[in-house]
């Protein structure tokens, strides 16, 4: 990775891209009648996000293992319910709709083409390479994406912020620390603690039985981490009513490995690439051919004026 001093705008491009299919209708399609909601809609959210808030620097995070074997080991459940078929030579294949799943090249192809940094790290989650990236950033970092996984990462000591798209991306919840402790009582670096201790079904973690996130939250508050709340179970002392003992206390071997699981590695070996926002596409021939082949129109035409303005 090379050194990034200005804005780095960092998208979670799998869950831009499945928004976008969800959201934009499958009645935009190519001339030859194929879908292409996902691809139109994804270039049009780039167009909204680097007009909005000017990055200096833009990365399309991909899952090159949306579920890595590290973490499957250490939770089985984790993930299980989105397998569509299990490959134990490489990666699980997830649960994608048919109709979105071969828009998933297309649009690789257009961010190649246009000169847009694409990332992804073999055994590495998106969110992962998202969590490298921000750690080794020197300015401010606007993440994009609809999974809260990646508040974790939220600092205001750092500019960290997460752009989490509530209607398209035309209405972003902008999260910072203040906005965190209104709504969940933590910091960013709370945020993965109140995760593994509530659960997410959504990811298949089964969490602390019986701890829901308000009680996970003050249970942080009033013994700062996991590390503190797992310090309270042996300390008779400790303000723990009976019932959150004896659960936290059988849900220990969940809450060993837990951690690891849930929050984002920051170490990912990131291969050396230009992260400069383009201002003219990379391969315009191929842009071209890629253009008029999928009939992208408008949606890359706005997104061309917007990076050369």
């Amino acid at each position: 990775m090379r050194d990034v001093t200005g804005r780095l705008m960092l998208l979670d491009t799998a869950s831009l891209y499945f928004r976008a299919y969800f959201g934009v209708p499958e009645s935009v399609k190519a001339p030859d009648g194929t879908p292409v909601n996902a691809v139109r809609g994804l270039l049009d959210f780039i167009d909204r996000l680097v007009k909005d808030h000017r990055p200096t620097h833009l990365v399309a995070c991909m899952d090159a293992d949306w579920r890595p074997k590290w973490r499957v080991d250490l939770i089985p459940s984790y993930k299980a319910h989105r397998v569509a078929e299990e490959h134990p030579a490489g990666p699980d294949e997830e649960v994608v709709p048919d109709t979105l799943s071969p828009q998933v090249p297309l649009i690789e192809a257009v961010l190649d083409a246009l000169g847009i940094a694409r990332v992804g790290v073999e055994g590495y989650e998106a969110d992962d390479v998202i969590g490298t990236f921000t750690a080794r950033a020197s300015g401010p970092v606007d993440i994009v994406t609809g999974d809260r996984d990646l508040y974790q990462l939220v600092d205001d000591a750092r500019g960290v912020r997460v752009l989490y798209p509530l209607k398209g991306v035309g209405t972003l919840q902008v999260t910072d620390e203040s906005w965190l402790r209104e709504k969940y009582g933590v910091d960013g670096r709370g945020y993965a603690d109140l995760a593994l201790l509530r659960g997410d079904p959504s990811d298949g973690l089964p969490g602390v039985a019986g701890i829901g996130e308000k009680t996970a939250a003050k249970l942080l508050a009033e013994f700062g981490d996991l590390a503190g709340v797992l310090a309270a179970v042996d300390d008779p002392r400790a303000k723990l009513t009976p019932t959150q003992r004896r659960r936290l206390t059988e849900a220990r071997p969940y809450l060993a490995v837990a951690p690891k699981v849930v929050r984002v590695a920051d170490d990912v070996p990131l291969p050396d690439v230009g992260t400069a926002l383009p201002r003219a596409p990379r391969d315009p021939e191929a842009l071209d051919a890629i253009a008029v082949r999928w009939g992208l129109g408008g949606s890359l035409r706005r997104l061309l004026v917007t990076l050369g303005a």
